[in-house]
């Protein structure tokens, strides 16, 4: 249980919740362990097996609060809404954003793409000394930072995105230890399908994560759908792959990277296709969802609200946040950048 940004999340499986006066209140296991004023909050985010009695559903209605509900993994549920909960105005001004003004966003998510890239390569200079290839790259990628500077357009944009991306991604074999990359070799980004392990496990956290982010944004009333940086696509989460940007080196690729060189997956459990490619096998899968949850358990520090969250929480403080911008009640949105 956490409060974060007037929000209060409850991911105790199990958990019950209810009014008690002016205050909610929730039991685990028989035994009252919170209890504070309903109206503290703008939202309650409920994950797994946690039970509202239908006194707080109602308050929570009638004063505008949001409850939304999550399984335990974090794939989003349901909203319970009352009237007039704003959510369209929210909406309206993340429409008008993308049709109007979608670098403003669009810059702030390549921006902490391309720091965090740079932040994995430059710690790995310090970590393990640096060969020319990292020096040259993370040179590189603060050009890239600086020209992103006075770009206002969302294809120039785009185009220093992917400039940096094949940047950051020629060294990615020079992060696998020596015994590592005898068995993980990684020629270059390959999607749709992945032709080589790391690309499998790579295309694999990038999935889980952008689930996770657009049941965040659907939680707060946002549209998973409509994005800044990557255009509408039917079906596309378009919104959720723009924060994506924002945690795919800092998460994604550490996570990968160190499954990789403490060789907890091995070399030996994946399945190559006969069109070429290459997927986890079951075991390997369910040593990858393990570690995975083992990790958004772990608890940092947000850089911004300089609080301490739980890692699988931090789409949900992002969603928050990028919510209050668009709502004006915070002047700028703030990406998640971590060492």
């Amino acid at each position: 249980m956490k409060k974060l940004l007037n929000n209060l999340y409850i991911t105790k499986d199990g958990s019950r919740i209810h009014k008690e006066g002016e205050t909610i209140v929730v039991k685990q296991d028989g035994k009252k362990v919170f209890q504070a004023p309903i109206r503290n909050f703008q939202g309650i985010y409920c994950f797994g097996r946690v039970s509202p009695t239908h006194a707080l559903m109602s308050q929570c209605g009638q004063l505008g609060i949001e409850l939304a509900f999550f399984s335990k993994f974090g794939k989003f549920k349901l909203r319970v809404l009352g009237p007039q909960s704003g959510n369209v105005l929210l909406r309206r001004a993340q429409y008008r954003c993308a049709d109007d003004a979608p670098a403003r966003f669009a810059r702030i998510f390549v921006a902490a793409k391309i720091a965090s890239s740079r932040f994995i390569v430059m710690k790995q200079i310090r970590n393990h000394g640096g060969s020319i290839l990292l020096e040259r790259s993370s040179i590189q990628l603060g050009r890239c930072l600086r020209k992103l500077e006075n770009t206002l357009e969302v294809e120039k944009i785009r185009g220093i995105e992917g400039e940096a991306a094949a940047i950051y991604f020629s060294t990615f074999n020079e992060m696998f230890s020596e015994k590592s990359h005898n068995k993980f070799q990684f020629s270059g980004r390959t999607r749709r399908p992945p032709r080589d392990r790391v690309n499998a496990m790579l295309s694999f956290a990038y999935t889980l994560l952008t689930s996770d982010i657009a049941s965040a944004l659907q939680g707060v009333g946002l549209d998973p759908y409509v994005g800044f940086l990557h255009a509408d696509r039917s079906g596309r989460f378009s919104l959720a792959l723009d924060v994506l940007e924002e945690f795919r080196a800092w998460w994604c690729d550490r996570f990968v990277i160190t499954l990789i060189n403490r060789n907890q997956i091995k070399h030996s459990e994946f399945v190559v296709e006969a069109s070429g490619a290459v997927r986890m096998n079951n075991e390997a899968r369910k040593k990858f969802l393990a570690s995975w949850q083992k990790k958004k358990q772990r608890i940092i520090t947000h850089p911004f609200i300089n609080e301490k969250v739980p890692i699988g929480l931090l789409p949900h403080v992002q969603a928050n946040l990028m919510a209050k911008n668009l709502r004006g009640d915070l002047a700028n949105y703030p990406p998640f950048f971590a060492k």
